[in-house]
């Protein structure tokens, strides 16, 4: 796996890290990797705003890296995260003062010959990816979990796993990185269950749309 580590437990704020991976991104023009080289699973979490559930925590437990699609909350968030994997984050647009300052609103990085592109909201974005030789385009904002294909590129919104807003799902989500391709998986939490869900795990449900025990299916449109 080859990625970019923007934040770590031992670099509380990251500056460094971030400005490095900045000056990168603008400088790298990377042909599209036929293939994935590698196997990787990458954490994908979004829109904590400043609350990290222990649900999150155990969803994203053994993966290889994680992609934090803004809208952080807090730095103390990171540091949690950090103690996980390797995390990528960009800036969302909650995410001030001085601890946020030097996270990029934009991150490209490579996790086992596939490239992805984090940004927090997806109207935001400029270009296209796809011609840029982006596989998978990761965002947040919209709090609605969502998986899309649209040719060769996958979309991907973990949703918000942070404070509920209205009716919509916490969760996070699963992106594996195969040499088959890269393909996701949202994991709906089951946070502070009730009765009728007492002992039950994460819900989950892929692309494809096959469900397992527990499955969920994805919700809303992308950004």
């Amino acid at each position: 796996m080859t990625t970019t580590r923007c934040y770590s437990q031992e670099d509380p704020l990251g500056k460094r890290r971030l400005q490095r991976l900045h000056s990168a991104v603008m400088r790298r023009v990377r042909a599209r990797p036929r293939e994935a080289t590698s196997r990787a699973v990458v954490g994908v979490i979004s829109d904590t705003h400043g609350l990290l559930r222990p649900e999150a925590v155990t969803a994203l437990a053994g993966v290889d890296v994680i992609v934090h699609a803004g809208d952080v909350g807090s730095a103390a968030i990171l540091d949690e995260l950090g103690k996980i994997a390797p995390v990528i984050v960009v800036r969302g647009n909650n995410d001030r003062g001085a601890w946020a300052a030097s996270i990029p609103e934009i991150a490209t990085t490579e996790v086992g010959g596939v490239r992805l592109c984090v940004i927090h909201d997806l109207k935001t974005l400029r270009g296209d990816p796809a011609s840029q030789g982006v596989d998978v385009l990761i965002s947040g904002h919209s709090h609605r979990p969502s998986i899309e294909r649209r040719e060769h590129l996958l979309l991907l919104n973990p949703g918000s796993a942070g404070p509920r807003r209205f009716t919509l799902p916490i969760a996070v989500a699963r992106l594996y990185v195969e040499p088959a391709g890269p393909r996701a998986e949202i994991v709906e939490l089951a946070a502070a269950p009730g009765p009728a869900r007492r002992g039950r795990g994460p819900r989950r449900r892929g692309l494809d749309g096959a469900r397992g025990p527990g499955a969920v299916s994805p919700r809303g449109g992308v950004g």
